[in-house]
């Protein structure tokens, strides 16, 4: 054979063997990788800790991840509206149940994380807030979630148990909202979750509350009924539930589902 011939068939076979690996999803650095797209509905408090996972996901599976990050109970809506979603992860229970009791949810949702209310004050701290009953003090304005959102059903359940009547300033529509208007010096605290203290990098001091743990919510999962791609959605949640998961959550300041 000449040295022509032997190029060319040399050639032919390195283009039959990358085919057939791209075939089995075998392409190198792809360990499995499959392709596709994914839509994800999560609560807004979730904003960041998943979007570094789905950075992940997508290296591991050649995949892409959307998300539309919100309150909760917005999201539910727009899911019973049709709204296209693969994946929805909510920051409380009840507002999962109402997903699943609708026949939207792909199987039983499962509990990945917790999360308890802090307060978070602009840096120095200006209104002298110390605890949880300062924030019903004369002059303090305290921005918190509206009753419908899971952060605000938390922050009432929180009131109805230490008997700490909060007048606010505003009721926001996601947690995110309310950590802005204290980022912006519009407020002199808000009840934020813990893990949104963290994530303000300096931005905002946390101020720890006494009996916070009692009103935690649970954050459950599941794939949709209406998912494009069932499979890739059960990925997904699995990714999430997973110890990789589970060690980027707990680095952002969520707390582990079993954890009192």
């Amino acid at each position: 054979m000449t040295d022509g011939r032997l190029r060319a068939g040399t050639a032919a076979a390195s283009a039959l063997l990358l085919a057939a690996l791209a075939g089995c999803g075998g392409a190198p650095g792809g360990d499995g990788a499959r392709g596709g797209s994914l839509t994800v509905f999560a609560a807004a408090s979730l904003t960041e800790v998943f979007t570094g996972l789905g950075e992940r996901f997508e290296e591991e599976t050649g995949s892409t991840v959307e998300f539309s990050f919100a309150g909760s109970s917005d999201l539910a809506r727009q899911i019973a509206d049709g709204a296209p979603a693969d994946v929805f992860a909510s920051a409380d229970a009840p507002t999962m149940d109402e997903v699943a009791e609708g026949g939207f949810a792909d199987g039983d949702p499962e509990v990945f994380a917790r999360n308890v209310l802090r307060i978070a004050v602009p840096p120095g701290n200006p209104a002298g807030v110390e605890d949880f009953a300062d924030l019903a003090g004369d002059g303090v304005t305290v921005a918190v979630c509206a009753p419908e959102v899971p952060c605000g059903a938390a922050a009432e359940e929180l009131m109805e148990a230490t008997g700490v009547r909060i007048g606010a300033a505003s009721q926001e529509e996601d947690v995110k909202a309310a950590l802005t208007r204290v980022r912006l010096g519009e407020v002199d605290a808000a009840l934020v979750y813990e893990t949104d203290v963290r994530s303000a990098d300096g931005d905002v001091e946390g101020i720890g509350i006494e009996g916070a743990e009692e009103a935690a919510n649970d954050y459950p999962i599941v794939p949709l009924a209406s998912s494009g791609d069932p499979g890739l959605a059960r990925e997904w949640v699995d990714f999430v539930l997973s110890e990789e998961g589970a060690g980027a959550l707990t680095d952002a300041g969520f707390r582990p589902a079993s954890e009192p």
